[in-house]
């Protein structure tokens, strides 16, 4: 699943809904590729590569992108 700024647009309590969603269907073996400038959504996966220019500038595992924002 592509899933680009999925919420940005939301009030948190919904933003957090769909984000649960997206953790039990990556746990049911989907694979869930977010698109997000909203660093607290990004610390909750397991990859998170972040892209300034189009160049690739980062690629951090879970246990490194914890604390890294």
């Amino acid at each position: 699943m592509l899933a680009d700024e999925p919420t940005g647009a939301l009030d948190s309590k919904t933003g957090e809904e769909i984000v649960e969603l997206f953790h039990h269907l990556n746990q049911q073996g989907q694979t869930i590729i977010i698109i997000t400038h909203d660093d607290e959504v990004a610390s909750q996966a397991q990859r998170i590569l972040r892209i300034r220019d189009g160049k690739l500038i980062a690629d951090l595992s879970s246990h490194e992108s914890k604390g890294a924002a």
